[in-house]
């Protein structure tokens, strides 16, 4: 490690919240990290740590000029259409005669003045990068961030894979696209790499497969929305170093190894939207790190192993719209740090495993459209739960009143199932925060409560349609917020 640098990404969306989270550089919290390692790295450091006055001007002419040269070959949008928290054009401020390594996202070496630290990230720049671009000309570069600009009309050039000192290239959503240079395999030092969610950008035959064979340093490889149409490499899952993996929407192909996986650093792993990646659930060792997983929409299936209960730190699990079948494990009840659980459109049966009430943390569950039947098991203590879908299954009973007590949910979905019994309106007296109801296609009756106009004050949508309700419903739901509401 020559030089501290920090690497701001972003992930495209949930996964699109799903899984990636970016900050704004402060200087307090450079500093911080800078004094953590400061002893072992404190000459190169302080140059990252410390900001230049203008009296004191490191910055060699020759960069200087490159960089207002890069300056002028972009134009300034308006605004930004592509950042997720607020940003500024940060070239605006980059001003002849004053010390460049003081510029807005660029950071200097200390000693020889070498621009090290290029970070353009979320900066407005509308614009094509040629090869002749002065963005080339920074070899002692080691971080570059260029992500969410709007850059259409470039590819990854070969320019890119000149930077043999780079250990952190991010390219995320940004515009480019067309082949991706294969001198990006020859950056032999990086240790993240993000070029996710440049629609229209692929890899050449052979391409990704090299990458993955020279880059044996990576921490972090996103490539979600890249085209590498190619099978998953066994040898990705022998990288111990890996953190981060994002491959979603990217044609991968044929099936995903079934032997253990051993990267006891992994902490996200996304593999979801390659409709022809087939596998089993995958088996991690005990010892890992996982947080974030997300296989839906691929061809995943077999049943999910108990084992699973031993991803003691996942917060994120996404499963839905694959081939799962068979039971749902009891022990997904000793995941206590899950806040997103969604199993629906899979081929799952038996009954919901009342362990389920034991993940205090869990705030969307989403079992629809599956084979479950049985009762809802009460959720015993599930205060932080905002959306339950239970739809299209096989379930049957009442609706637990213990959901009732649930004063976060803003959504309910039990709509196509076999529930029957008497709802009284005052039953809903606590659930304050509800935007939808849905319990359309049941066998539910429902009783007005003398005090139940106040009811569900932020009701945007009801469905109670196909039910065993009659006559005119008095229910006066919503403020002036209902929009939606199908009683037939």
């Amino acid at each position: 490690m020559n030089h501290l640098s920090i690497n701001w990404s972003f992930s495209h969306h949930h996964f699109s919240h799903l899984i990636s989270i970016a900050l704004e550089r402060k200087m307090s919290k450079h500093l911080l990290l800078c004094f953590l390692f400061f002893l072992p790295f404190s000459q190169l450091l302080l140059s990252s740590c410390f900001p230049f006055s203008n009296s004191t001007k490191i910055c060699p002419h020759g960069q200087s000029l490159a960089l207002l040269h890069l300056k002028k070959s972009f134009s300034i949008k308006n605004e930004n259409d592509y950042c997720e928290f607020p940003s500024f054009p940060k070239t605006k401020y980059w001003k002849e005669g004053s010390d460049c390594c003081s510029w807005d996202g660029v950071v200097c070496d200390l000693v020889t003045g070498h621009v090290i630290e290029l970070d353009l990230s979320c900066s407005w720049l509308s614009g094509t990068i040629h090869s002749n671009s002065s963005l080339f000309h920074f070899p002692h570069l080691q971080s570059l961030n260029l992500a969410f600009n709007d850059f259409s009309g470039s590819s990854v050039l070969d320019g890119f894979g000149r930077f043999s000192s780079l250990t952190h290239l991010n390219l995320s959503d940004a515009g480019f696209s067309g082949l991706i240079s294969p001198e990006i395999s020859h950056l032999s030092n990086l240790v993240s790499l993000d070029l996710s969610w440049n629609d229209g950008a692929e890899f050449s035959p052979h391409g990704f497969d090299s990458l993955v064979q020279n880059l044996t340093r990576l921490q972090k490889l996103h490539l979600g929305g890249i085209s590498i149409s190619s099978i998953f490499p066994n040898s990705l899952l022998n990288r111990s170093s890996l953190i981060s993996l994002d491959l979603s929407y990217s044609g991968l192909h044929g099936r995903f190894p079934d032997n253990d996986i051993h990267l006891p650093k992994l902490e996200l792993l996304y593999l979801y939207g390659n409709q022809d990646l087939s596998g089993n659930f995958p088996r991690f060792s005990e010892n890992n790190s996982l947080i974030d997983l997300a296989l839906l929409s691929t061809n995943f299936s077999g049943e999910l192993p108990t084992s699973m209960g031993n991803l003691k730190s996942l917060q994120t699990l996404y499963l839905s719209d694959c081939q799962f079948s068979g039971f749902i494990p009891a022990s997904l009840g000793n995941l206590a740090q899950i806040t997103l659980l969604y199993l629906g459109m899979n081929h799952f049966s038996g009954q919901i495993p009342p362990s389920i009430g034991n993940l205090t943390n869990l705030h969307a569950l989403d079992f629809s459209i599956n084979q479950l039947e049985g009762v809802i098991p009460s959720p015993v203590n599930l205060p932080s739960l905002e959306i339950i879908d239970l739809s299209m299954n096989e379930l049957q009973g009442s609706i637990p009143s213990s959901i009732f007590e649930l004063v976060n949910l803003t959504s309910l979905y039990l709509s196509s199932n076999n529930l029957s019994g008497v709802l009284e309106t005052s039953k809903f007296e606590k659930l304050r925060n509800l935007i939808d109801l849905y319990l359309s296609n049941n066998m539910l009756s429902l009783t007005m409560s003398v005090h139940s106009n106040s009811m569900l004050p932020n009701i945007v949508r009801v469905d109670l349609s196909n039910n065993n309700i009659s006559g005119i419903l008095s229910w006066n739901m919503g403020n002036d917020t209902l929009s939606y509401l199908n009683l037939s």
